[in-house]
């Protein structure tokens, strides 16, 4: 049974970091492309930054584009986001996402399985 499971979320002030990471279980976690996306209230969900299963190509949405950093640890099945300099407008629920063999693609339906979400909340 895959799993993704999200963490690192929380309440944090406008310009403040947080780290989100993404653990997960019952794929070959190499093979798969990760990806997160968010969902605001009332909002469609949307890409946020994607990382290719090779670990080259990375995509990020231009909305994060310069204040966030997607990573992967093969070791740990685990990704990461990093995500600074935080804004109110980016506050809402963060999901991880795998799509097999892929790109890190931007498309929501490309992908496999997703995590539950963690919340994060920027304060103005």
């Amino acid at each position: 049974q895959v799993q993704l499971v999200e963490s690192g979320g929380g309440l944090v002030q406008a310009g403040g970091s947080l780290r989100l990471s993404c653990a997960a279980s019952g794929l070959t976690f190499s093979s798969y492309a990760m990806g997160w996306f968010r969902q605001a209230p009332g909002k469609e969900r949307e890409f946020v930054a994607g990382l290719s299963w090779t670990g080259v190509t990375i995509n990020y949405a231009e909305s994060v584009k310069g204040r966030s950093t997607i990573s992967r640890d093969n070791a740990k099945n685990t990704v990461y986001l990093q995500m600074n300099s935080l804004k109110p407008e980016d506050t809402a629920v963060y999901y991880c996402a795998a799509e097999a063999s892929g790109g890190g693609s931007s498309r929501l339906e490309r992908y496999n399985y997703w995590g539950q979400g963690t919340q994060v909340t920027v304060s103005s």
